[in-house]
């Protein structure tokens, strides 16, 4: 992982950048160890939601630039995150129905700072992404992003099947990318809609994909079978933008 300034290293560094209200998005801390101060600070994790792992000592050290970090190394967020009531405000304040970005384990930091430019060039009202197993917004997301993350509210949540239900009590639908889905161009993607795209490697799982109420799949001709992540989402985008009318508001 690249060493960047929003990495906290040390007990009463951690300690205070959670007290301070910062953004942390995980905290990695000694195996084992028991004391007061790195207790208080799993504890002040747990209070603010925040995922905790539980890592060897030579791990710590291959992470640890200043080769201080007394058992504990935290990544702080470099934005701060959004709700998903957000989101909707923004898609009110515009008068359009909403168009979300559910994004199901995305792990590199360069393809999520890339969808969430091509989010904000499409028109959507904001990026939802789950806190486990999936990147951050990281300096390197932002940067990534073009300065999109300037404009898009980004929301971190628990469990992202929980939230697409909550969303359908919205009126909300969901597409997902899926290479054994309908061809996108039959389907219906206009109205309140969220656009899911699934992990690199793994694509979307089971759960969300049982969730979502469509799946869409991408015309390809070529002699590889997928796209990145960020080239389908943006596809995917776009057909979307198209089928909401963009033409009509030009």
């Amino acid at each position: 992982m690249k060493y960047e300034e929003f990495t906290i290293e040390g007990r009463n560094a951690v300690l205070e950048a959670f007290r301070s209200g910062k953004t942390i998005d995980k905290v990695l801390i000694l195996k084992g160890c028991q004391d007061g101060p790195v207790l208080s600070i799993a504890r002040e994790a747990r209070k603010h939601d925040t995922l905790i792992q539980y890592v060897p000592k030579e791990r710590l050290a291959s992470l640890s630039r200043t080769g201080k970090h007394q058992g504990v190394i935290a990544y702080a967020a470099a934005y701060a995150y959004a709700s998903v009531e957000d989101m909707f405000a923004l898609a009110e304040e515009r008068g359009e129905p909403p168009f979300f970005f559910l994004l199901d384990g995305i792990e590199d930091p360069h393809n999520l700072g890339a969808i969430i430019r091509t989010a904000n060039l499409a028109g959507a009202h904001g990026v939802i992404i789950p806190k486990r197993r999936a990147v951050g917004l990281t300096a390197v997301v932002a940067k990534a992003s073009a300065g999109a993350l300037n404009y898009t509210p980004v929301a971190r949540v628990a469990n992202l099947t929980a939230v697409m239900e909550e969303l359908k009590k919205k009126g909300m639908w969901f597409v997902c990318a899926d290479m054994g889905g309908t061809l996108m161009y039959d389907l219906d993607l206009k109205g309140p809609i969220g656009l899911v795209i699934g992990n690199e490697g793994d694509g979307v799982s089971r759960l969300v994909k049982e969730t979502c109420d469509m799946t869409a799949s991408i015309p390809m001709k070529g002699d590889i079978d997928s796209l990145n992540a960020s080239v389908a989402a943006g596809v995917l985008a776009y057909e979307i933008v198209r089928q909401r009318g963009y033409q009509d508001k030009l």
